[in-house]
């Protein structure tokens, strides 16, 4: 039924100013002006309905967006100003053009799409390639005669390992706990080389490049780019494949230390089982 005053119905009220949204786990709290000011694109058409109805929401009523929620900051930021700032070296390009795409914000697109100027010359985003697209094993030179000589200008500028400007120098630690149990004859049965968790320590865009989706992140989702985190863990539980991505970045273990302490004894047999804390450090010039 219409109100008295001939206004919409109930369930039609029209957004409120200070609109909360989940996009990925992410709680996200603006302006409804923000969310509307580009006009064709997703979140602009999302919330100049008539009526919030069919919009999805979380357990807590907060407008639900399933996408990725570190990067949503990006796109909240374009949408306060229309302008594009983002941390130094930073290394989810790819992705936040991707999501640029998904909200369908085409400026946004285009500031992202690396692009070279008509003189040949290195335009602001540098090399053509993406850092997230990078790949060791290409062979450079025979890439570079199909892109041309903006390209090879381009590699002329830095070493042919480091072309898409991803290879900053950092250190990446490896840590994890381990058990093992010692006998009386000094035999041991240990399991190192597949544990329960490897832990990974180091700046957030140097972990997120070497390992990617095996990189979990639930422990600490928020972190920014450039700020360090001891909080992040592999989904994998092997050693060996944490080192081969290490290796294929281009890191090299400059130091390991480990400890260990007596967490139980058999009164019976001298069995001793041990508890350890194993740390491998990696570094890339």
């Amino acid at each position: 039924m219409a109100l008295p005053d001939g206004g919409i119905l109930a369930e039609e009220v029209p957004f409120p100013e200070i609109v909360e949204l989940n996009v990925g786990g992410q709680v996200y709290i603006t302006r409804y002006n923000t969310l509307t000011s580009v006009p064709d694109s997703l979140l602009g058409e999302m919330f100049t309905r008539k009526s919030a109805k069919g919009l999805a929401r979380d357990t807590k009523g907060r407008f639900f967006v399933d996408r990725d929620g570190f990067l949503f900051r990006y796109i909240l930021d374009y949408m306060r100003d229309q302008q594009l700032v983002l941390p130094d070296h930073f290394p989810e390009r790819g992705r936040l053009q991707r999501e640029a795409e998904f909200f369908n914000l085409p400026e946004l697109v285009k500031m992202l799409t690396p692009r070279i100027s008509k003189q040949n010359s290195l335009g602001e985003e540098g090399c053509p390639s993406d850092p997230e697209d990078s790949s060791p094993g290409i062979d450079t030179g025979r890439n570079l005669s199909s892109l041309g000589a903006a390209a090879a200008a381009c590699a002329s500028l830095v070493p042919s390992s480091t072309m898409d400007g991803s290879k900053r120098s950092g250190f990446i630690t490896i840590g994890y706990r381990g058990s093992y149990t010692l006998g009386r004859d000094s035999h041991t049965d240990s399991k190192f080389r597949r544990v329960a968790r490897i832990m990974v320590c180091g700046k957030t865009s140097l972990a997120k490049e070497v390992f990617g989706e095996t990189l979990n992140e639930s422990r600490d989702p928020d972190r920014p780019p450039e700020r360090y985190t001891s909080r992040y863990y592999l989904k994998f539980t092997f050693l060996e494949q944490a080192f081969d991505k290490l290796a294929d970045s281009g890191f090299h273990m400059v130091a390991c230390n480990s400890t260990g302490t007596c967490a139980f004894g058999h009164e019976q047999t001298d069995d001793k089982i041990w508890t350890s804390y194993t740390e491998y450090v990696f570094y890339r010039e």
